[in-house]
């Protein structure tokens, strides 16, 4: 685009003008010709010459024309930064960031405001975690949790879509939180943008929580390990206090120090153990010389903000109960050990279907007379033939049941029934003793339920309970198929290989030096399914050793549609608990943590999850709730709510705001899933609980998570101003960098850049005092030269 232009309008005739030019060149030379001096003969030649050219150029009367913006036509905006990031206090400065800009912005103050106003239609807004309208900056508070420069910036292209928009003068530090690690997205529209950067490049002296890592399981002797990095900067030399507290404001960790570089990244390492299941909070200080923690302020002459010295995080220990169906073929001690072990656990029960009789051979028994019922269920219940068990059915006990109904038919028939357990196990029993609708509703158990299945060995177990081609062989980690003798191998001991010492719950032990003397401690094993090949995809967690150093795998686990499966070969693990107080306890430990692993991944009938929603500058969370029927079907017309409560930590107790109620709707991408959007307003830690109603107002059951928000994490992320980020977003956009200093010279050159709506500007230049001048000028200076070296 041309923005200016020389022409011609009236007066004297090109060729006028060109014909005095000629006459004036041989005058010149003319007069010249016997002028001494060779060298200043030359200079009052031209100086002449340039006064000529400057006076018939004026009798040309040029005319200068240019472009500029129309005032008041256009509008122009100005954009701070209102976040806590400005609170800054940058080395050197006697103001922080947030004052430096209230002043900048001041137009009591400051002239180029005004300038500004004279030219356009100036607007004002304030941005943190929104776009807000701003009356002369008096709004300016810097309390914003998140600077969403990105999000402001669309905001702003699209209010002024459709009118003039000159430019946007940004006045920032530069640290978007909205946009992560991205680049300034394309904004179609986007006006140019001028960054007015506040800050120093010299980062500030500072201790930050970069980021806490909470690394948990569900098993036993298994702490929450919190993993926390810590960035200082200009406090070499010094120590660094990191204290978690509990919610109830208990100390239950303190870690100190040192800091031997001037900037450098400390890394605290703490093991917690809850005291309960469920939602646990817990609160991370870090402070200097092992002093009073942050919010006391005892540093805050030393360090550039306290924002970043605190973090909230959540140990989700989730609780049962989990109910665990045992079926045994005969009664024997392995439940007996296996019920004991697992009692001092209150998250796990343990509910047995033990097989006291095998069904007896189909003869009439010859009895009383008129009897055909099962001698052994003489005088209990009714004696109605359709009621009564019949002598080919086999004689059950239960224990542990919920309530009299609980398993009364013996191995549930339908999936509602199976279902509403978490993990079975099978302990030597053989595959005759399930129907097969039993059978196939077990494989459906674990690979659609996600419930958890072990095997035991034992003399009717695997190969030799005849499982092969069955629904409940298919589910087993092992191959059944005959290899070799079919005959138990032993005695044997129990090794862990390298894949299982991996496994938390497999390990009894800290480390590995006592983990192999546990196991060497332990007992042999007289009884062990000898089984050889191990399905694709199967980890082998422990192998059998005889003592001629053969191997066979002993406990053999993999994933099997959404469940588990585990096949553990020996037959005789309570062994273990009668050799001594020692090796009972770690017996009693392993059984733990087995059915710790069998539950630890099933499904619930409703469950809640929580995910940050992409792209939200405000921190919305996404809550979604999925809700099954009793055999776990997605239920479509459920109604369902969820309570969220912000915890905060005191003292004395924990301090709940009120609950916030939200009513969720029903998905559009996945059936029996409900959704709902929360906007935490405020730091710390967040409760979240899900009712589900069915369609006769009857609860269908209720589910707890929670998560930590934290803005200023994201907010005090960097303490050095993005002149990288700021630099690109000026260059995409056809703006510039502006410093502070230089706002009056760019507000006088602004009329001059390109806008949207722009005006002709026209004015002649014969009669400027400065063409005017430098002719005389050149005049003046060649009669000074003749005047001074003596010429004519």
């Amino acid at each position: 685009m041309l923005f200016a232009s020389l022409t011609i309008s009236h007066g004297l005739p090109l060729f006028v003008a060109a014909a005095g030019f000629g006459a004036a060149i041989l005058l010149l030379v003319w007069a010249y010709r016997f002028a001494p001096g060779r060298g200043i003969r030359w200079v009052c030649f031209t100086l002449k010459i340039l006064a000529v050219v400057a006076l018939l150029f004026c009798l040309l009367e040029p005319v200068w024309t240019s472009q500029r913006a129309r005032p008041g036509a256009n509008y122009f905006v100005l954009l701070a930064d209102n976040s806590q990031g400005m609170t800054i206090r940058d080395p050197g400065a006697r103001q922080s960031r947030g004052e430096i800009l209230a002043e900048i912005l001041d137009p009591s103050r400051r002239k180029w405001i005004s300038g500004l106003e004279g030219s356009f239609e100036v607007r004002r807004y304030l941005f943190d975690s929104r776009l807000q309208n701003s009356q002369e900056f008096r709004e300016l508070d810097f309390e914003g949790g998140l600077s969403a420069i990105g999000g402001s910036l669309r905001n702003l292209v699209d209010r002024f879509r459709g009118r003039p928009l000159a430019g946007i003068l940004l006045f920032t530090d530069g640290n978007a939180t909205d946009l992560g690690n991205q680049p300034m997205p394309q904004i179609p529209g986007m006006p140019p943008v001028y960054p007015v950067v506040i800050g120093s490049l010299q980062g500030p002296r500072d201790l930050a929580i970069q980021n806490v890592t909470v690394s948990q399981s569900a098993f036993e002797d298994s702490p929450v390990s919190v993993q926390a990095e810590v960035s200082s900067s200009g406090f070499a030399d010094r120590k660094v206090t990191a204290v978690v507290l509990d919610e109830v404001g208990r100390t239950v960790e303190r870690q100190v120090r040192t800091v031997a570089h001037n900037t450098e990244t400390i890394s605290f390492r703490f093991r917690l153990k809850p005291g309960k299941p469920g939602l646990a909070f817990y609160k991370l200080f870090v402070a200097l010389d092992g002093g009073a923690l942050p919010n006391a302020g005892a540093n805050q002459t030393e360090e550039a903000t306290l924002a970043n010295n605190s973090r909230v995080f959540v140990v989700d220990r989730s609780h049962g109960p989990y109910r665990i169906l045992y079926v045994a073929g005969r009664p024997n001690w392995e439940f007996k050990f296996l019920n004991r072990s697992i009692q001092s656990d209150p998250e796990t029960q343990l509910v047995g279907l033990i097989r006291i009789a095998k069904r007896e051979p189909k003869f009439e028994f010859r009895g009383r007379a008129g009897e055909s019922s099962n001698p052994l269920f003489r005088g209990f219940g009714s004696q109605a033939p359709e009621e009564v068990e019949r002598y080919d059915r086999p004689v059950l006990m239960r224990v542990n049941t919920r309530d009299e109904s609980e398993l009364v038919s013996g191995f549930p028939r339908v999936a509602e029934d199976l279902y509403a357990y978490d993990a079975v196990i099978l302990d030597d029993v053989e595959a005759e003793f399930f129907e097969p609708d039993q059978a196939t509703i077990l494989q459906n158990f674990v690979s659609e339920r996600g419930g958890g299945f072990l095997m035991l060995g034992g003399a009717e177990s695997f190969r030799e309970g005849k499982y092969e081609r069955t629904p409940i062989g298919d589910l087993l980690p092992v191959y059944l198929n005959q290899r070799g003798s079919a005959e138990p191998t032993g005695p044997v001991r129990l090794k862990l290989t390298r894949e299982g010492s991996l496994q938390a719950w497999a390990r009894l032990k800290d480390n590995e030096a006592d983990e192999k003397s546990s196991r060497d401690a332990a007992p042999l094993f007289d009884v062990a399914n000898r089984l050889h090949e191990i399905k694709p995809g199967a980890m082998v967690v422990a192998m059998a050793v005889d003592e001629s150093g053969g191997e066979l795998p002993a406990l053999v686990v993999e994933r099997f549609g959404r469940g588990s499966s585990a096949a553990l070969t020996i037959g005789d693990v309570w062994r273990w608990g009668m050799k001594d107080p020692e090796a009972r306890a770690d017996m009693e430990k392993f059984w733990r943590q087995m059915i710790r692993w069998l539950v630890s991944d099933v499904p619930r009938r409703i469950e809640i999850t929580e995910e940050p929603q992409a792209g939200d500058p405000n921190g919305a969370i996404h809550l979604m709730a999925r809700v099954r029927d009793p055999k776990f079907q997605p239920i479509e017309n459920a109604q369902v709510s969820f309570e969220v409560q912000r915890v905060t930590f005191d003292s004395s107790a924990i301090q709940e705001t009120n609950r916030v109620r939200l009513r969720a709707e029903p998905s559009l991408s996945e059936s029996g899933m409900y959704e709902a959007t929360y906007v935490p307003r405020l730091n710390g830690g967040y409760r979240a609980t899900v009712f589900a109603t069915n369609a006769a107002n009857a609860e269908i059951g209720r589910a707890e998570s929670g998560w930590s928000t934290d803005l200023a994490a994201q907010e005090f992320r960097s303490l050095v101003p993005n002149y990288p980020f700021l630099r690109e977003l000026a260059r995409r956009s056809g703006g510039e960098i502006i410093e502070a200093g230089q706002l009056e010279e760019f507000v006088k050159s602004l009329p001059k850049k390109q806008a949207p709506i722009m005006e002709t500007d026209s004015h002649s230049i014969w009669d400027t005092p400065l063409l005017f001048g430098f002719a005389l000028a050149c005049l003046l200076a060649e009669w000074g030269i003749r005047r001074w070296k003596g010429l004519p």
